[in-house]
């Protein structure tokens, strides 16, 4: 167990709150486990209707930590602790909600692709800085972003890794409200409130048909970034850049080909 994932069933709303705040949130392989063991709660309980992932006012989270995954990924992705939370937010079969404020880094980014509703913050900074890192997409990200946004944008997201705001991300479809940060979770709250008062079974035949089409191809997209993932962390690329960033220079990929 770990306190940097805090839970709180409040009614028919399972809240999911990022607490480690000295660290921008950056994700361990314990706070996937929590964040997973949610998503199982939600599922399991009857009286859950909807879940919301949040952090503070300043951060939602930087991503994963690298000290943590520079020591690789063992085993099937799946089963990993990162791959089984990103295979279960991929299946939920409830509607899942986000309040984003400050840093949305790799799958503090990615992982909003598989919500319902999202509502972020003006000071919200989105990035997907995987090649950036020596790495590559995840979270279904490589199949998501070039069907909704078109593959020209995509790859500028995906390739170039730098930071977008709230609105771009509204302008490209990508959430729901931009909110004063103040203001994020409250919003957000409003959209789990609207989706509480439906009929329950309704709700998730709708988001089930909103998914029918692209899961087989989502799961599957998921385990295969998720393996070259986990052989990315091990190249010498991503060495170099886990390096440069503890010693906080920019990567040098002169000499790779």
């Amino acid at each position: 167990m770990t306190n940097h994932v805090l839970t709180e069933k409040q009614q028919h709303l399972l809240v999911v709150r990022l607490n480690r705040l000295d660290r921008k949130n950056a994700l361990t392989h314990d706070m996937y486990t929590a964040m997973g063991d949610a998503l199982v709660q939600a599922e399991e309980d009857a009286d859950i209707r909807c879940v919301l992932f949040t952090g503070s006012d300043d951060c939602f989270t930087a991503g994963n930590d690298l000290s943590d995954f520079a020591k690789g990924l063992p085993g099937a992705f799946e089963e990993t602790p990162v791959g089984r939370f990103l295979m279960l937010l991929a299946t939920a079969s409830k509607p899942v909600a986000a309040s984003v404020n400050g840093p949305a880094v790799g799958i503090g980014t990615t992982m909003l692709l598989h919500c319902d509703f999202v509502c972020a913050g003006t000071n919200t900074r989105f990035q997907m800085p995987f090649a950036n890192l020596g790495l590559c997409p995840e979270g279904g990200s490589s199949l998501l972003l070039p069907t909704w946004i078109g593959r020209v944008r995509a790859a500028e997201l995906l390739m170039l890794g730098g930071t977008f705001s709230a609105d771009d991300a509204n302008r490209l479809g990508l959430i729901n409200r931009v909110c004063e940060p103040v203001e994020t979770e409250a919003t957000a709250r409003q959209f789990c409130q609207q989706i509480i008062s439906q009929a329950p079974a309704a709700i998730r035949a709708t988001k089930a048909l909103l998914n029918r089409v692209p899961k087989d191809e989502l799961l599957d997209t998921l385990k295969t970034e998720g393996a070259l993932f986990a052989e990315r962390l091990k190249s010498p690329e991503a060495a170099e850049a886990f390096k440069a960033f503890m010693e906080k220079r920019t990567p040098d990929y002169s000499s790779f080909s």
